[in-house]
């Protein structure tokens, strides 16, 4: 197919996608580094350019839960936060995701404060990994339209009927300007296609959601809510191969190999600073190191990482979030999914507040891990990144 390239910056990627994903409800309120999203889509409702509703809310707790409301009514609906804001809405985050409705939102992230910091890490979007929503994060701008134009085929799927949550750092990616392939409009709302949902509050019929269940009845939505996450990861990677031959796209899966598949060492990432750590590892000059890229977080990939990291005689994970008081979660999902013989997985923290580390920096860290781990030394399990002021 065709592709034309505009220039966008990852935010306006994610606003074109939802417009061109035939999406009819938008509500939303401004946070910094989010609102640009929310400032396109309004510009394309009034412009008459997208045909949906655009409701400017008075708190971003009110605009999941209009989003949710519109969602439950039979509407494709979107909205987006950061920080904060995702924070305040997290009553209704896990709303939409025990009532098994298909919604997407887009998580530009930023740090949690106190103290007041408006600069990206993760905190934020790993503040969610336990609700219950499909969760995948994007790399740069192309990334951020694909898998937001995917998000909503896969909430909508008969065999997942869940809320998908699009990750994307704040700044690095949603405020960098980027050369996006973007398909035809027409094409793209016909490959997503008419919006599907388990049910509809429209007044048709007798039903009831939020009532008092018994602990059985919730036990076992709250199971079955489990098992379909962690059975749509298939669901995933179909439709992103779907996706993928339909607009001639490269086909990456949930998690990106970039080096060598049986290397001797892994560093294991999510998330922009995936590319400083791909030149770092260029730049140790080893050919025995491969760095793998999260791209679906939930349902975390277990198989595809075992598959990935099978023989590794080291592995590193960094996180730019911290579990306080224990590991990053990306660190500790790692971890779940790899049998006990692996013992040289390390966790580096780095980033936490927006802090940018150099690329010299992520050098001399994986020189200096890796050198212990070629010298059979004992290794430190958790290692925070130094700050240069």
């Amino acid at each position: 197919m065709l592709m034309r390239r505009e220039a966008l910056t990852g935010n306006q990627a994610v606003a074109m996608a939802v417009m061109y994903s035939d999406v009819k409800f938008v509500a939303a309120y401004p946070i910094t580094p989010q609102t640009s999203i929310v400032e396109k889509i309004s510009y394309f409702v009034e412009k008459g350019l997208m045909k949906a509703k655009f409701v400017n809310v008075e708190s971003e707790h009110s605009a999941l839960a209009m989003t949710y409301g519109a969602a439950l009514g039979g509407v494709r609906s979107f909205t987006a936060t950061s920080s904060q804001g995702l924070l305040y809405m997290h009553e209704w985050v896990h709303w939409a995701s025990r009532s098994r409705v298909p919604l997407v939102m887009a998580v530009v992230t930023r740090t949690i404060g106190p103290p007041w910091n408006i600069w990206p890490d993760h905190s934020d979007y790993m503040d969610q990994r336990d609700a219950g929503w499909i969760m995948l994060f994007a790399m740069d701008a192309q990334e951020a339209f694909d898998m937001t134009v995917q998000a909503f085929r896969i909430g909508e799927d008969e065999r997942v009927f869940l809320p998908v949550m699009v990750g994307l750092e704040g700044f690095i990616v949603g405020g960098t300007t980027m050369s996006v392939a973007l398909p035809d409009e027409e094409s793209v709302k016909e490959w997503v296609g008419e919006r599907r949902q388990p049910f509809v509050f429209d007044g048709s019929s007798n039903i009831t959601l939020g009532n008092l269940a018994s602990p059985e009845d919730t036990y076992i939505l709250h199971r079955n809510i489990h098992e379909d996450l962690l059975k749509s990861i298939e669901v995933v990677k179909e439709i992103e191969k779907d996706y993928s031959e339909t607009f001639g796209l490269p086909y990456i899966g949930p998690v990106e190999t970039v080096g060598e598949k049986e290397s001797s060492y892994a560093v294991i990432s999510m998330g922009a600073w995936s590319g400083d750590l791909a030149e770092a590892i260029k730049q140790l000059g080893r050919n025995d190191v491969s760095l793998y890229r999260i791209r679906v977080y939930r349902p975390f990939p277990c198989k595809e990482l075992r598959q990935a990291l099978s023989r590794k005689n080291g592995i590193v994970v960094f996180d730019r979030s911290i579990s306080f008081g224990s590991f990053g979660p990306l660190y500790m999902d790692v971890k779940a999914c790899l049998d006990s013989e692996y013992t040289n997985v390390v966790n580096v923290i780095g980033g936490l507040g927006g802090v940018d580390h150099s690329l010299g920096e992520y050098v001399s860290m994986l020189r200096k891990i890796f050198g212990e781990m070629d010298r059979e030394e004992k290794l430190e399990k958790q290692i925070w990144m130094e700050v240069s002021r």
